[in-house]
């Protein structure tokens, strides 16, 4: 699975890895969808260090089609409840 992390760059993850990545993914739509920036930072830097822990970075001449974007590390509370609605980012 190819991941990118916007203004960062694309990571590519084992599919072993795509249950623990939906649920840390999960747990900042909750947090987002309870309206209260409690956690927020925290449970999205986990999120993002979780890409960047187990993900081997793509070459920047290595062009592939990402199957989830994530929004940048300094995405703001307000835009992250544009971001995490519904399904949320990482399709089921």
């Amino acid at each position: 699975m190819i991941v990118r992390i916007s203004g960062e760059g694309q990571y590519r993850l084992a599919d072993s890895d795509c249950e623990r990545l939906n649920e840390l993914e999960n747990a900042v739509a909750a947090i987002v969808d309870g309206g209260s920036k409690d956690g927020f930072s925290e449970a999205f830097g986990a999120l993002l260090d979780y890409v960047r822990a187990k993900g081997t970075p793509l070459a920047d001449d290595e062009i592939e089609t990402s199957q989830v974007i994530l929004p940048p590390s300094d995405i703001s509370f307000q835009e992250a409840g544009r971001e995490f609605t519904g399904e949320g980012l990482i399709p089921d």
